[in-house]
């Protein structure tokens, strides 16, 4: 399973699900060093900046991911 599959079958789950696994996720990246977290930052701060500039995904203004952040926690 590449990791385009691997994103499908996740974004497939529910929210809750979702957050479990970002949260399991999250978690193991204790066990690296924080010169290794900062790069694998890096990595993905790359990456998405790339698909934003290529068109593939679109920006979402931090006041509405923060209104749903808060409905989901309520």
């Amino acid at each position: 399973m590449n990791l385009a599959q691997l994103e499908s079958e996740i974004f497939s789950l529910s929210i809750q699900d979702r957050a479990l696994l970002a949260k399991r996720l999250l978690l193991s990246l204790e066990e690296i060093s924080e010169s290794e977290f900062d790069r694998l930052w890096a990595d993905v701060s790359a990456h998405r900046a790339a698909e934003f500039d290529a068109g593939r995904v679109q920006a979402i203004p931090g006041e509405e991911v923060a209104k749903k952040v808060r409905a989901l926690i309520r």
